[in-house]
């Protein structure tokens, strides 16, 4: 049989015709006639099917009232599919037909449970259905393509949103002991503060979704639109009234692990999120930028939009859709909906420039609440998308097209942003709080001050005292008297002045660090230079303008011109710095603090010449430094040795090949005493944020007579002249050592450490001589809260020692002492030679007790066992 041939007993192969004819023909001539015949048969209703009732006896009021009844239940049905509901949500931010999206069909298959509407005791919000928590959505990991285009999808998109809304309502920090969500207390605290940014840490988003926050680095711009409205719903849930205070809640990505230069930057990090740090050295001004815009058809008057606008190029209408015409348009200005736009430079920082190499910049953008954040020369870093627009000058430069690249800033952290208000939490305000019960907090802060610095207790008490500054008034708005404290550092080389300022321009908040050669005038006040890119003359701060608020740092002081030192006579008492330039006239604040350092005339500090020889400063500009500390590099062996016991032990545990537990036997314990360097830093800005001292009037008495005897003995004298600034200088210490304290009073204990400072001051410019006769005419003052127990402790244990060494000489082959005895008389004329006359406090020292001494008074020894 061949492969044509079909077999006729399988298939059967009737005739077609036959096949026709069978069956009845209803298109016949009469069709229509026979269809419309009576047929009894046929003509008969089935009595079950029919409503034999009468007509609706009901008026017409009741009937529209049962109507309008109907139509409330129908309402309340439809609020739980509204437009802000999740089903419609989810059908609204589809952007292909649901017939179309194969990827949902298992997902709408399913049957959806009866949404609820929340009943006003919700705390928590819970929009989302139950059945989408069972779904794991292990599938969904498993990549289809590009990253990009696959988040992009409706379903990743919903995948994506429900487990962020997850991680918002339940991470628990493990830190955290009571339990609580850790990004709902902090969205209670965004709410609080009144801010439309939430901060998320990364490296808590990569612990929980491993998966997701390496999709939130690769594909940041679909994920983070998916995570604002994910953070809208929730913030809408627990504070409904919300949106009419911020119409947007942004997410903020911090603690990006990955940290690169801007050098490093290449085309791999196109589209992806990126941490980079510098310096700003350009800041534009705020402009509005269009985000959704609204069109009007000049011919029809028709309203086309919104348009959403990209920030890469602009949008075009092409026609429209009434009038068909091709325009012209203009823009609808009510209906349009704008955003804050400014445009940074961030540049290298000046350390991490390799050697030879010229610094590189970067156009930064900052949106909406980011703007102003950073001011010129301020070191940041900043967490943003790199991404690239087209540049026209650019391809017309070189030929070919090349896109211009800028960093979309999402969040911006500054140094000083570490410890500010918002970091401040409430264990730390407790601790804070506990701290400041101590009485002794004022003496173990000035030991903080600098710790690996050795002595100087002055300057240590000058520094914190200008760190927490005194109070600021404004009387009645028309004068104002400043609360900041200027220091000025004279002496010796070799005493750790510019060691001081670095460690000022380390810890305070704002600070800002200059040299007097490599600073003029115009770079510490105000500069009025050309803007490269709009050509107009624009004003640009100095070092004193950057400082506002902080404390400025000028190192070498006496090296400065005397032209460029007057110009900063207005900024360190009026705290404001006058520009009449270029047509500009205009005032700029310099609320700052000013700490200088500089050297004598000959490089030593002559006791036996006036201070007028010593330094080449005039009077104007000393009398307004508040505090003036002579640092002398005095020989004294006892000092000497006790310095370089410090400095060795210093170097010993700095070493890094060092290990932790291995330590000089010489080396004295941590005094406990001394806080770290991060609580000191929150205790400041705690203080200076909720600290405001008041002044008593009978405090008052004290500083006049005080200052009438200074007045006095400065005639006399050939040290600095005491002016009626030195009053209100007194007034400010006083008022920052209550600030210390967390006192909102000033005490009579804050006068007597101001008069003591002051005098200090005071009576270190004057002559060898005119110095002991003053030391014993304000001799009250000056040993007020001196801490003399580490010099008092080391001369006992020179006494021990040259008992021992006695000892031997006397009994050399005889058995060694087990109690060494040292008199009380000895040690009081040691203590003598110091200007020490009570010893009291000394035994009564911690000091004194933990290095295992005993006072025998009685027998008038201290007794010390031998190991």
């Amino acid at each position: 049989m061949s492969e044509a041939e079909v077999d006729p007993h399988v298939v059967d192969m009737g005739n077609d015709e036959e096949e026709e004819e069978v069956g009845e023909d209803l298109y016949t001539e009469d069709f229509m006639q026979r269809d419309y015949q009576p047929n009894e048969e046929m003509d008969r209703y089935d009595s079950a099917d029919l409503d034999d009732e009468p007509l609706d006896e009901r008026s017409f009021d009741q009937i529209m009232a049962d109507r309008r009844a109907a139509e409330a239940a129908l309402d309340d049905r439809d609020e739980v599919g509204s437009f802000n509901s999740p089903v419609n949500r989810r059908t609204r931010n589809r952007k292909l037909p649901a017939f179309l999206d194969e990827h949902d069909e298992s997902e709408d298959s399913r049957p959806r449970q009866r949404a609820r509407v929340d009943e006003p005791g919700n705390q928590m919000p819970d929009d989302e259905t139950e059945e989408e928590d069972e779904d794991d959505g292990a599938d969904m990991y498993n990549i289809v393509g590009n990253l990009r285009t696959w988040v992009s999808r409706d379903d990743v998109r919903r995948f994506i949103a429900r487990k962020f809304r997850q991680f918002l309502l339940t991470y628990v920090n493990p830190k955290n002991q009571g339990g609580q969500p850790e990004y709902v207390r902090l969205i209670n605290d965004m709410v609080s503060a009144n801010k439309c940014s939430l901060e998320i840490d990364y490296t808590e988003y990569l612990h929980a979704y491993t998966n997701l926050a390496i999709w939130l680095a690769d594909a940041p711009e679909s994920i983070l639109e998916v995570m604002e409205e994910v953070l809208q719903n929730v913030v809408l849930k627990l504070y409904p009234n919300y949106g009419k205070i911020h119409e947007r809640v942004h997410v903020r990505v911090t603690n990006l692990p990955v940290f690169d230069q801007i050098r490093d930057i290449r085309k791999t990090h196109l589209n992806c999120l990126i941490r980079i740090g510098g310096v700003v050295t350009r800041r534009s001004g705020v402009f509005p930028q269009l985000m959704q815009v609204k069109y009007d058809c000049n011919k029809c008057g028709a309203t086309l939009g919104p348009f959403f606008q990209n920030t890469s190029k602009e949008i075009k209408v092409g026609s429209c859709p009434e009038c068909q015409s091709r325009g012209p348009f203009s823009v609808n200005v009510e209906e349009t909906i704008y955003r804050n736009y400014q445009k940074l430079t961030l540049q290298e920082s000046p350390g991490i420039v390799p050697a030879g190499r010229l610094p590189r910049y970067k156009e930064v953008i900052l949106l909406d609440d980011l703007i102003d954040c950073a001011r010129p020369g301020e070191e940041i870093e900043i967490t943003g998308i790199y991404t690239n627009n087209f540049d026209l000058a650019l391809n017309t430069k070189n030929g070919f097209p090349v896109f211009a690249t800028v960093v979309e800033a999402n969040h911006v952290s500054k140094k000083q942003d570490l410890f500010s208000a918002y970091k401040l939490t409430e264990e730390d305000k407790l601790e804070i709080e506990k701290l400041a019960k101590d009485p002794r907090i004022g003496e173990r802060i000035i030991k903080s001050i600098a710790p690996s610095i050795y002595g100087h207790e002055n300057i240590k008490t000058a520094i914190a005292l200008a760190m927490f500054g005194g109070q600021e008034k404004n009387v009645q708005g028309k004068h104002r008297l400043r609360g900041d404290i200027n220091i000025l550092l004279l002496g010796d080389p070799g005493t750790a002045k510019s060691q001081f300022l670095k460690y000022v321009e380390k810890t305070a908040q704002r600070a800002v660090y200059t040299t007097g050669k490599g600073a003029s005038a115009v770079g510490l006040t105000a500069a009025v230079h050309k803007d490269p890119v709009t050509r107009e003359w624009t004003l640009e701060g100095g070092a004193l303008v950057l400082a506002d608020r902080g404390i400025c740092l000028i190192d070498e002081f006496d090296k400065m011109n005397d032209q460029d030192r007057v110009s900063i006579h207005e900024a360190m008492e009026q705290q404001s710095i006058s520009i009449s330039k270029a047509g500009i006239v205009t005032s700029l604040q310099a609320r700052c603090s000013v700490i200088a350092a500089a050297n004598p005339v000959g490089g030593r500090y002559d006791s036996g010449k006036t201070f007028a020889l010593n330094v080449e400063l005039t009077d104007p500009i000393l009398s307004r430094f508040d505090i003036l500390l002579v640092v002398k590099d005095t020989v004294d062996p006892v000092i000497d040795e006790m310095l370089a016991r410090f400095v060795v032990d210093s170097h010993f545990k700095s070493h890094p090949n060092i290990a932790k537990d291995q330590t000089p036997e010489t080396a004295a314990n941590t005094d406990p005493e001394i806080l770290s360097q991060d609580m000191l830093r929150k205790y400041i800005t705690y203080a200076k944020l909720y600290v405001f001292p008041k002044l008593h009037d009978a405090d008052l008495d004290k500083v006049a007579l005080v200052y009438a005897d200074l007045r006095r003995e400065s005639m006399f004298g050939q040290g600095v002249p005491i002016a009626v600034r030195h009053i209100e200088s007194m007034i400010r210490i006083a008022e920052a050592h209550a600030r210390m304290h967390l006192r909102q009073y000033v005490l009579e204990d804050d006068v007597d450490m101001a008069i003591r400072v002051l005098l200090d001051s005071f009576i270190a410019t004057q002559k060898y001589g005119v110095q002991k006769a003053l030391q014993k005419s304000f001799k009250k003052y000056m040993t007020y809260k001196r801490d003399f127990n580490e010099l008092l402790l080391h001369l006992l244990r020179g006494l021990v020692k040259d008992a021992l060494r006695f000892e031997e000489l006397m009994t050399m082959p005889g058995p060694r002492l087990s109690v060494v005895h040292v008199k009380i008389t000895d040690l009081e004329a040691k203590a003598r030679e110091y200007n020490i006359l009570d010893l009291q406090p000394f035994f009564n020292s911690r000091q004194f007790l933990g290095a295992n001494f005993t006072l025998d008074v009685g027998a008038g020894v201290v007794k010390h066992p031998v190991a």
